[in-house]
């Protein structure tokens, strides 16, 4: 993997922290477990995806889509 590469999924990974303090109200510590424990994640840091060129907003609403979001947000 890239620096930029790293970057770019790091950078994706920030946004969606992001989103989901602002959407959600979790606090940094639990958005970053929630993000870090997701397929998305997975499949963000796998570069063979290129899942990592995509938007913040778009990756974003993938993880919104996994069957188990809702539970994992609420700390079920």
């Amino acid at each position: 993997m890239s620096n930029e590469q790293l970057f770019m999924i790091e950078y994706t990974v920030a946004d969606m922290v992001k989103y989901l303090m602002e959407d959600y109200g979790v606090d940094m510590v639990r958005a970053l477990e929630i993000v870090y424990s997701s397929r998305t994640f997975r499949q963000l840091k796998n570069v063979d995806t290129g899942l990592y060129v995509e938007e913040g907003p778009y990756v974003y609403e993938l993880l919104k889509a996994e069957p188990d979001f809702t539970s994992r947000v609420k700390g079920e």
